[in-house]
């Protein structure tokens, strides 16, 4: 894959305030183990490899564990995940999918039932700000790191 253009390089200034915005939902005081869950299945849906990468590494680095990340794409068929982890990912989904599933409201009651009014708030910021970034990285082809030795011939 060839990457398109490189925004930070063409457009500093728009880079920067998705970094700022970045930030802030990082900042809202979710648990690291649910924010990069919630960034790597909302990657998962979106097809964004640079952001698969970065954020399945960033798992790993805070101790998550392989299994739940070779899983994950099927959350809902394991046991492995937390009432509150299930709650995010399927307000993740529906919200990643919104063409589709429009919010439903039995996604945005279990969302309510494990996050208060203010953290769901910070959730829906942070999964906003991941479909963004995949945006960048899908739209521009952005190439995760790849070791010499794992390129493909």
């Amino acid at each position: 894959m060839t990457p398109r253009l490189n925004p930070q390089a063409v457009a500093p200034d728009v880079i920067q305030a998705m970094i700022e915005l970045e930030k802030r939902a990082r900042a809202g005081g979710l648990e690291p183990s649910l924010v990069e869950l919630v960034k790597i299945r909302a990657s998962q849906i979106n097809g964004c490899a640079f952001c698969i990468h970065m954020h399945t590494k960033d798992a790993r680095a805070q101790g998550e564990r392989e299994e739940r990340l070779y899983l994950l794409d099927a959350w809902r068929e394991s046991p492995l995940y937390s009432a509150r982890e299930r709650a995010a990912l399927a307000w993740t989904e529906a919200l990643t999918r919104l063409a589709d599933t429009h919010a439903p409201d039995a996604d945005y009651e279990m969302a309510r039932e494990q996050f208060s009014e203010e953290e769901l708030v910070k959730l829906t910021l942070l999964i906003a700000t991941i479909n963004a970034w995949n945006r960048f990285g899908v739209g521009f082809r952005s190439v995760h790191p790849v070791a010499a030795a794992s390129k493909a011939a």
